[in-house]
């Protein structure tokens, strides 16, 4: 079953358990995977559900930070519990070692020396890790690979 598949599902579930947040939270899933189909005039396959799945997320990260900074406890809770749906539905992330790990093989293999190999590095790490790690601390490791 794809990753669509299972996130209709589990609306389909949540309809029955009445359970409004969650459903709430998985139509605003599949709205933004629709719009990418519609937008884009394909069908999404299950890494472009993760990298949908993903933006939400950061989204959601942004918001929560944002409104605990206003004092509004009530709109962050809502974010978190949304965030909370949504990381259901990610691959296992890799740990900060494994990250690394991955990074330092990668600069390696494309023979990445400096600062100026970033964006070649960044290219094949993300190709590789999509989904599987936060790409901000991607972005570090790499940070850190070639700079020592």
């Amino acid at each position: 079953m794809s990753l669509k598949d299972q996130i209709t599902e589990d609306m389909k579930t949540a309809m029955r358990a009445k359970d409004s947040e969650r459903l709430g939270t998985i139509r605003l899933l599949l709205a933004a995977v629709k719009q990418k189909e519609v937008d884009e005039r394909v069908v999404l396959d299950d890494a472009a559900v993760v990298a949908i799945v993903d933006k939400l997320i950061k989204q959601r990260k942004d918001s929560i930070e944002a409104f605990q900074k206003a004092e509004r406890a009530d709109l962050a809770d809502k974010e978190a519990s949304e965030l909370t749906v949504l990381q259901a539905y990610l691959p296992a992330r890799l740990s900060a070692e494994e990250v690394l790990a991955e990074v330092k093989a990668i600069v390696a293999e494309l023979g990445a020396s400096g600062s100026g190999d970033m964006g070649k590095v960044m290219g094949a790490v993300k190709a590789k890790l999509a989904g599987k790690a936060d790409m901000g601390q991607v972005s570090a490791a790499v940070k850190a690979a070639l700079a020592g």
